[in-house]
């Protein structure tokens, strides 16, 4: 556990500013009895909220993750509640990783079990907190393999959508339990996890990715028939224009794939996404949570 979360009394309030309707979003510590913890807040005035879990990327944090997306923000203002777990660290280090089984650090090589631990968030913040039986996986880079692998792994029955960013699942070892809704969101020109799979030439592992391409087949081979859209988006000139490709089940994207074309390893319109590949075009955590609210209702 990193020293800034330990200074962090259980039940601390973090206020991060907020740009909208809500001026303050307040995300409280939890910690489990195993040590792990979580970040999580709520939309005010709902009831039995679903859930997302949002997951860091490789060497992040929750606190983070939640200032760099941006997504508790938008996630509360469409009735989510949502959490933000943390990864571990070897030696009690700074750079908290998840194991997405061929990634990232220390965490698969020592056989961190971080499927189970997204279980027990979700039960503990279910049981604690009365949320809904609706619960929503998101995460970048490190954390969208993590968020692939669990909703495949867990299948329909557990998780209602999943969200990945510049992430894919180990395809060699996962295989997907059942039909769950995906948006997957990834630059091709990401150095770090390539869009057409392989290692990266900036990656900091020598993991070998799975391609964008593959991950959302897999996800889509276990629908069945869909019917086929495809939009372009670019409204601003910035070296980069986003191709959305949607596969329909009576009219909602079961499997959605937003392929930035110029687009780096960056979460879109988070606080990060500056510079060469980091398109304007869209908003990753706007996006989410429109996916995420499409499949609120089963």
């Amino acid at each position: 556990m990193t020293g800034l979360l330990r200074a962090w009394a259980l039940g601390v309030l973090v206020a991060l500013a907020g740009s909208g309707t809500l001026a303050a979003q307040e995300l409280r510590e939890v910690r489990l009895d195993d040590g792990r913890s979580y970040l999580i807040a709520f939309p005010p005035g709902v009831s039995d909220p679903p859930l997302i879990l949002a997951l860091h990327g490789g060497g992040g944090s929750p606190a983070q993750f939640a200032r760099s997306s941006g997504l508790t923000e938008p996630a509360l203002a469409a009735g989510f509640a949502v959490a933000y777990p943390a990864g571990t660290s070897r030696l009690d280090g700074p750079f908290l990783v998840w194991n997405a089984l061929y990634c990232c650090g220390h965490a698969p090589g020592t056989g961190v079990d971080d499927l189970a631990f997204l279980d027990r968030v979700a039960a503990d913040a279910a049981a604690r907190f009365g949320l809904s039986d609706r619960v929503f996986v998101t995460g970048m880079s490190n954390g969208g393999m993590l968020a692939q692998t669990w909703a495949a792994t867990r299948g329909p029955a557990h998780v209602a959508a999943v969200a990945s960013v510049a992430g894919v699942m180990d395809l060699s070892r996962v295989r997907v339990a059942g039909p769950v809704p995906l948006l997957h969101i990834h630059g091709t020109a990401d150095d770090m996890a390539p869009y057409a799979g392989g290692q990266g030439d900036s990656a900091l592992t020598r993991t070998r990715h799975s391609a964008a391409e593959d991950g959302v087949a897999a996800f889509r081979a276990a629908w069945g028939r869909l019917s086929e859209t495809q939009a372009l988006i670019d409204p601003v000139e910035d070296g980069t224009r986003v191709v959305r490709r949607d596969g329909l089940r009576r009219d909602r994207p079961a499997v959605r794939l937003m392929t930035v074309e110029g687009g780096g390893h960056v979460w879109p319109g988070g606080r990060r996404a500056r510079g060469e590949g980091a398109t304007r075009d869209i908003d990753a955590s706007a996006e989410v949570v429109a996916f995420f609210s499409l499949w609120r209702v089963p």
